[in-house]
C-alpha cells in the first residue's frame, strides 16, 4: 500500500515514529513525501499518490486501456486548467478546460492502488481532437483497434461528450468517418 506523508504519519503515530520505521524496514520511502509497505511500487501508483486529482489521459491511457501496445515515456496526466504546473520529470502535464475535466473519469484498482483514468469513450474524443498532433502510425493503430471494439463502447456517451468540446462539428464528423 502507498501512503502520503500525512497518511503515513497517520498510520505511525507521528514523524519520529516513521523516521524508525523506515530505518526497520516496516516501510519504505519511495521519493520524497511518498511511503509505501513495499520495497518496490509501480511507478504510476507513486505518481497517482503524488498527484491524486490528475487522470491518466493521453499515450498513456491508450496503452492502459490496450489500444495501443507503444509504452510511452512519460505519464500524461490531466489536470484543471487552471492548476499549479507539476514538476516532475516523468509526467505531462495536460490543462483541461475545468468544466469538461470530470467528463469519462473512472476509477480503477491497479496492484491495490487507485488509478485516476479517463474512459475509453472519452478517450475516443481525445484520440479524435489531437489527431493532428500524434504520430500517423500511432493514430492509425489506435482508431484500428478502436474500430474492432466499437460494438462494446456507449456510443450515447461519445456523442454526449463530443457535442460538449470545442470543435465539436470536426469530432462528430470524424467519428462518423473513421469509427462508426
Amino acid at each position: 500500500m502507498i501512503f502520503n506523508y500525512s497518511e503515513a504519519i497517520t498510520q505511525y503515530g507521528n514523524a519520529y515514529k516513521l523516521k524508525n520505521a523506515v530505518k526497520k524496514g516496516v516501510i519504505f520511502k519511495q521519493e520524497e513525501g511518498i511511503y509505501s509497505t513495499k520495497k518496490r511500487e509501480p511507478e504510476v501508483g507513486i505518481i497517482m499518490k503524488k498527484y491524486p486529482k490528475g487522470v491518466l489521459t493521453g499515450e498513456y491511457a491508450f496503452y492502459k486501456h490496450g489500444l495501443t501496445n507503444l509504452l510511452p515515456e512519460k505519464y500524461d496526466l490531466a489536470t484543471p486548467a487552471k492548476s499549479a504546473k507539476l514538476k516532475d520529470e516523468r509526467v505531462k502535464q495536460i490543462y483541461v478546460r475545468e468544466d469538461i475535466f470530470d467528463y469519462g473519469i473512472e476509477e480503477i484498482i491497479e496492484n491495490g492502488e487507485k488509478i485516476r483514468i479517463y474512459d475509453k469513450e472519452r478517450m475516443l474524443i481525445e484520440l479524435l481532437r489531437s489527431k493532428n498532433s500524434m504520430p500517423y502510425d500511432l493514430y492509425k493503430e489506435i482508431i484500428s483497434n478502436y474500430r474492432e471494439i466499437i460494438s462494446d463502447l456507449d456510443i450515447r456517451r461519445i456523442q454526449k461528450y463530443a457535442s460538449m468540446f470545442p470543435k465539436k462539428k470536426m469530432i462528430t464528423k470524424a467519428l462518423d468517418e473513421e469509427v462508426l
